[in-house]
């Protein structure tokens, strides 16, 4: 086990009402399985280690009763290690409730909000009903005319006995356009996300999956593509999320803006985002022959300058980016300010604590489209 996880975890005894052992365990299991990026053996092991201390099972369900269950109910599956022994691996289905969870407490507060989130405050041609009516206007499609009210207007117009509909008795009914939209996710794996015993990646990657399960289920008219960027930036598939770990990387902030907005251009959706998750300045850029000039003392003038170019680029493109700077270092807020203000984005300058909320916030707010 990690002696520098039991550093970064707290657990509470917490638990909520009516849940059988199974649930109880499973809610604990999935935080553990996130923190150790997926290893299932470390997991168990902390589990064990959280049981002892809290006194989470007794003789009628153990931990090995959980196992069997985790299991029988095709949360985990059998795996030959790379040393030939026999073990388990988590499965699709866990990977989705680790995401489901993830949206939970991140995005908790979706609860309590009424139904259709996402839309836009102006009304025109949509596709959500908003149940508010307005005199129909050359333009309008038929489809959107309300038989009912037209016809009661109809009847007040004109009377029962003389009935007849006429164009100034028709109603259609306000709709709300949902724009869709488009969005990269960028995570920094640099090593500075796990340095001096802090581990901000947990939490990151939390709101990667949140952000991931939220536009899946909510919105499957939007896109996601999730990036990670260290010395050069890929793409992951959302189930990967909770297997990313943190590299011995520099920050490559200008492949990651690069490798964003090459995903992006082939996107047919008029509303585009990126969204960058970092804690650390930006060290390294590849040059054109492959090698890597990198520097990770202070910032860089060479390097800064490539990533206010992607910024701008950014902007001419009309992709807003929006940087959720996990730091508190002046110098490095003076450096988000510029890129942010090269860009016209928007930055964030935050602790991990509500970073989730903060997300939602802006994605929420750059997807609305202006509807005449």
């Amino acid at each position: 086990m990690k002696n520098e996880f039991k550093k970064g975890f707290y657990f509470k005894t917490y638990e909520a009402p009516f849940q059988s052992p199974f649930e109880k365990l499973f809610g604990i299991f999935k935080e553990l399985i996130t923190h150790t990026s997926g290893d299932f053996d470390e997991a168990i092991d902390w589990l064990r280690e959280l049981d002892k201390e809290y006194k989470l099972t007794d003789e009628n369900y153990t931990i090995d009763d959980f196992i069997e269950d985790l299991k029988k109910k095709g949360y985990i599956k059998d795996e030959v290690k790379e040393d030939g022994t026999g073990g388990f691996a988590i499965t699709a289905k866990t990977e989705r409730a680790i995401r489901q969870q993830a949206l939970d407490q991140i995005f908790g507060n979706l609860k309590r909000s009424g139904a259709g989130n996402h839309k836009t405050k102006h009304a025109g041609n949509g596709d959500e009903h908003t149940g508010e009516f307005r005199e129909f206007n050359f333009g309008d499609g038929l489809e959107r005319i309300s038989l009912t009210e037209s016809l009661r207007n109809a009847q007040i117009n004109n009377g029962v006995e003389s009935f007849m509909l006429t164009e100034n008795d028709l109603v259609v009914e306000e709709t709300q356009y949902k724009a869709q939209m488009s969005t990269v996710l960028m995570i920094d794996i640099s090593h500075s996300m796990i340095l001096y015993g802090e581990d901000r990646i947990t939490p990151a990657k939390k709101v990667a999956m949140a952000l991931a399960e939220l536009i899946t289920t909510r919105y499957p008219k939007d896109t996601l593509d999730i990036l990670v960027f260290g010395n050069d930036a890929w793409v992951i598939p959302i189930k990967d999320l909770p297997y990313l770990q943190v590299g011995p990387y520099h920050t490559n902030t200008v492949a990651g803006l690069q490798l964003a907005m090459d995903i992006l251009r082939r996107k047919r959706n008029t509303n585009k985002q990126i969204f960058m998750i970092t804690d650390g300045k930006p060290s390294c850029v590849r040059e054109r022959d492959g090698s890597y000039y990198m520097n990770s003392n202070g910032l860089d003038e060479y390097i800064v300058e490539k990533c206010y170019t992607q910024a701008q680029q950014a902007r001419k493109l009309h992709i807003p980016i929006t940087t959720f700077m996990i730091a508190n270092d002046q110098y490095l807020q003076r450096f988000v300010n510029h890129f942010t203000e090269a860009n016209q984005g928007k930055a964030f300058y935050t602790g991990l604590k509500g970073l989730g909320e903060m997300i939602f916030e802006d994605y929420e707010t750059n997807r609305k489209k202006r509807v005449r």
